[in-house]
């Protein structure tokens, strides 16, 4: 069993509104990968955790597309009180999109499609499709090819 079973398992359960259930999936997540994977997150078909999730922190409302590669130690939070007047507005990720180990992806923004953000990044603004972004703050450094795919067969 790895992390993103469980999250799928409790999330059909969220889906459904069982009670009880998906928050024991979500701290069994928490237990065994020491990882907070909210049920309620939105993790798109193919999206898979590199190295078993080791340390991974998504928020409740955080939207993630399709095919993504997710490395370990990564937060996709929102954004607070200090920072916005609204709260809990959380970053949207494309699809076809890889996260180095240790990235960060705060606030209410959008990662295109077929992105990669380069190991601990601090990713603070929209990015547009095709970019490879690096550093703190990050910033585009390049774009990926048009056959980029994040998950290789």
């Amino acid at each position: 069993m790895n992390a993103v079973k469980l999250y799928r398992v409790g999330n059909w359960f969220y889906q459904r509104r069982v009670p009880v259930v998906p928050g024991l999936i979500r701290n069994l997540i928490f237990l065994l990968f020491n990882s907070y994977i909210p049920v309620s997150a939105n993790l798109g078909k193919g999206t898979i955790f590199a190295y078993g999730a080791i340390g991974v922190v998504l928020h409740a409302n955080a939207k993630v597309g399709t095919g993504c590669v997710l490395g370990q130690g990564i937060t996709i939070g929102a954004a607070e009180g200090y920072v916005t007047s609204e709260i809990n507005k959380c970053p949207v990720i494309g699809d076809n999109c890889y996260i180095g180990a240790g990235a960060k992806i705060i606030g209410d923004i959008k990662i295109g499609d077929n992105c990669q953000i380069g190991a601990s990044a601090v990713v603070l603004k929209d990015i547009p499709n095709n970019s490879i972004v690096v550093g703190i703050p990050a910033r585009v450094i390049g774009q990926t090819s048009v056959d980029y795919k994040a998950i290789r067969p």
